[in-house]
């Protein structure tokens, strides 16, 4: 189909680099872990973009650490995004880390919990399902604290500042799920994750525009209708998304057997609208811009 294999292994020790912790989707059918991505800059494990079910595996497996984390993103709270969150956090309690981490996730919308809702219902003091680490919420025990920010509807938000590291999301359509996409930058090198979306914001294509690596989530196959149609773009939609943003490469992950069925199809309908280069997703690959 014209795609090119993940060649190269991770960590880099100068630049920054994409690796999938996870290319699969919500069914354990497929060997592959859910949703998951580091972003590494110069040997660091700085970024980590969702943690779905699977990926606390394999972020050890990388060689990731906790105590190098500038940034969690966790996009939207499907479980094949979020699953593994809270035994990534537990490790933290095994790292010599003091600094606090930044951590950003969508505002609520009902029957969905915005960050904070999240985070208290995993590490509330009073009644969080893990309660025995409500020191992550307020860095008390010489624990490093959570520092959440939400992102709203509407507009782009600067979600992490620093000298060399900038991080901005925006929501993207999800069906009724609050879901953001999230766009990581460092020095000139630039990489969009679109998560979960239906492509139906035209504004996602001008914030992915330029994006080194642009990651889409090929979840449904092209005939898809119904529920499945408002919750992901279809292969011609994710092509087009990938043109419109001058995408460097695409890589297309988040992988079920129903996308996985005719692959090669799927992918050749990408291609007829995007011309450049095209990586499927496999876990723990590593992707250079």
């Amino acid at each position: 189909a014209g795609c090119t294999p993940p060649a190269v292994s991770c960590p880099p020790a100068e630049g920054a680099a994409l690796q999938i912790l996870g290319s699969g989707g919500p069914i354990a059918d497929d060997a592959r872990a859910s949703s998951g991505y580091i972003v590494w800059i110069d040997g660091e494990s700085r970024v980590l973009i969702d943690a779905g079910g699977g990926t606390f595996l394999r972020f050890g497996e990388a060689g990731a650490t906790f105590t190098a984390l500038d940034f969690i993103g966790l996009s939207h709270f499907h479980t094949d995004h979020s699953a593994d969150f809270q035994a990534l956090i537990k490790s933290g309690n095994f790292s010599d880390r003091e600094r606090s981490l930044s951590i950003a996730g969508p505002e609520g919308d009902a029957p969905f919990p915005g960050l904070k809702e999240f985070l208290q219902s995993m590490f509330g003091k009073n009644h969080g399902a893990y309660a025995y680490l409500s020191a992550f919420l307020d860095g008390s025990s010489s624990t490093p604290m959570l520092t959440p920010r939400e992102i709203p509807r509407g507009e782009i938000t600067r979600v992490y500042p620093s000298e060399d590291l900038n991080i901005d999301a925006m929501r993207v359509p999800h069906g009724i799920v609050p879901a953001a996409a999230i766009r990581v930058r460092s020095a000139d090198q630039t990489f969009v994750f679109a998560t979960d979306q239906n492509g139906g914001d035209p504004a996602f294509v001008e914030f992915a525009k330029g994006a080194d690596v642009l990651v889409m989530h090929m979840v449904v196959p092209e005939s898809v209708k119904g529920v499945g149609r408002r919750l992901h773009a279809p292969p011609s939609v994710i092509g087009e998304i990938a043109a419109g943003a001058g995408a460097g490469k695409l890589v297309l992950s988040h992988f079920m057997a129903r996308s996985l069925a005719d692959l090669e199809q799927n992918v050749s309908l990408v291609r007829e609208r995007y011309k450049g280069e095209i990586v499927l997703a496999e876990d723990l690959a590593c992707v250079r811009p």
